[in-house]
């Protein structure tokens, strides 16, 4: 059971009656940066719904390399997480804090029966479905159609936005781990953007001039 007021962040999504129902058999979790909250292989018991934080959902190869698919803000919860307890499989993701993170973790048998007799839960799933399934055919676009740095440059301004800050405290390597590639490239293209005037290179830190 958790505090109603932990839930101030959902009531523009949910009627009174959803939030009554969350608070009564939820768990409220806290993560610290760069802890697994979803792992591969994972069975799911609990869904996540996110009150403060980042989220990195990534998938892996089978030689251990991650593709980062989306980042999940404040107020959303996971797609990918949630077909696997509709379907009742192990998690086929893994999802990491990107920052400290506070997560409140619904039981998924609530999820599923919610699902069926509630429209205000059933409409948030639905509508996370769809934004996810945007934000993935984004992906595919971007690794698709994109050269390297222009997908490095768009990863830039997308954690601006996601951090409201243009000064980014993140390494070379991070990026390229998120972006499937290797530090040296990474290093390169991001000096090739320092010397067009695009973002300015400190350490451990990228500030982002134009976005």
């Amino acid at each position: 059971m958790i505090a109603k007021e932990t839930l101030e962040p959902f009531k523009y999504l949910f009627d009174t009656e959803t939030i009554d129902n969350i608070a009564d058999v939820a768990v409220l979790k806290s993560f610290n940066k760069n802890d697994i909250i979803i792992d591969i292989g994972q069975e799911l018991k609990f869904i996540p719904l996110l009150i403060k934080g980042n989220i990195k959902v990534l998938r892996e190869d089978n030689t251990g390399n991650e593709l980062l698919l989306y980042v999940l803000e404040s107020g959303d919860t996971c797609a990918m997480s949630l077909t696997c307890c509709m379907a009742k499989s192990v998690s086929k993701i893994r999802a990491i804090a990107d920052d400290d993170a506070t997560v409140i973790m619904i039981p998924i048998d609530n999820m599923r029966l919610w699902f069926h007799n509630n429209e205000s839960w059933r409409n948030f799933i639905l509508d996370s479905y769809q934004v996810r399934f945007d934000e993935m055919l984004e992906t595919i676009d971007t690794l698709a159609f994109m050269k390297m740095d222009e997908r490095l440059f768009k990863y830039l301004k997308d954690h601006v936005k996601l951090s409201a800050s243009t000064t980014l405290e993140i390494t070379h390597q991070e990026i390229a781990e998120d972006l499937h590639t290797s530090r040296v490239v990474v290093s390169r293209i991001l000096k090739q953007l320092e010397n067009e005037g695009k973002i300015e290179l400190g350490r451990n830190k990228i500030f982002v001039l134009e976005f």
